[in-house]
């Protein structure tokens, strides 16, 4: 089997919470190889060496690319539009060309299932793979269409299936950074309206069920099945949870479902990482 390929991009304070999804990624893809790729703006090697140890520990590759001020001249960054935020729509840009295609995964999922059929899904010439999150009311998907004037479904994300090779053909650095320049009054989050908003028809849709599952709206999956997505159809069926918003599982208080979940695979990742 190929090696897939695993895109992430983040700063050193999110660094445990990478090491808990990779615990979880680990356990629930046995015999699968990865390559963790990781764009930030200088964290330093020491940093970097927990991971580096754990991606070893599994024999898979790491490759932390460090991305360099000179393409963003000229871009709108701000304390509001920082450049990281750019870095996962210019992945074709930044990554090598021998990288075809990724999974892009923010770091506050966890995978609690294999993950292979989304590496192999089918674009069929689009350029994302990506959720529109179904647990989240239609008016607010509705808003989202009002504002940035699109027909489609608002997408997620965090979650990608990429392909990148596209990307280098499609995806114009000095073109983002222009909609930003004319847009970011209106732009709410902003990585991620103008990914839907530049890009999303040129977006393959995926179960957010099983792919980009929001960890906040358990009760809302379960109502919109007829009681079908109940907990142990989530724990055999879904692939990627994600905790969205800014209420995150690793601190005090974490309220809903599946917090314990979380905590379990970051005790796991202590002991691998002691």
């Amino acid at each position: 089997m190929d090696t897939i390929k695993l895109l992430t991009t983040l700063d050193e304070n999110y660094l445990p919470q990478l090491q808990v999804l990779l615990t979880s990624l680990a356990l629930n893809n046995p015999g699968e190889k990865f390559e963790l790729i990781l764009l930030h703006s200088g964290i330093s090697g020491a940093a970097l060496e927990g991971t580096a140890r754990q991606c070893s520990a599994y024999s898979w590759s790491f490759s932390p690319l460090p991305v360099e001020d000179a393409l963003f001249e000229g871009a709108p960054v701000t304390k509001q539009y920082p450049k990281e935020m750019y870095y996962r729509l210019l992945a074709p840009e930044l990554l090598p060309e021998r990288h075809e295609r990724a999974i892009y995964l923010d770091p506050d999922t966890l995978v609690i299932n294999p993950i292979r059929e989304l590496w192999e899904t089918d674009l069929h010439g689009r350029l994302f793979a990506a959720a529109s999150h179904t647990a989240v009311s239609e008016l607010a998907n509705g808003v989202n269409q009002l504002r940035l004037g699109t027909e489609h479904d608002y997408f997620n994300s965090g979650v990608l299936l990429m392909d990148l090779a596209a990307g280098r053909r499609e995806i114009v650095p000095a073109d983002i950074f222009n909609y930003v320049r004319e847009h970011r009054k209106g732009l709410i989050l902003p990585d991620q309206d103008v990914l839907n908003a530049m890009y999303g028809e040129r977006i393959l849709p995926v179960e957010d069920v099983r792919w980009n599952y929001d960890a906040r709206y358990y009760s809302s999956y379960l109502l919109r099945s007829a009681g079908e997505y109940d907990l142990g159809w989530v724990m055999q069926n879904t692939s990627i949870l994600h905790f969205c918003g800014k209420e995150k599982p690793w601190k005090p208080k974490y309220i809903h479902r599946f917090g314990i979940l979380y905590r379990h695979y970051m005790q796991l990742a202590r002991r691998e990482t002691a």
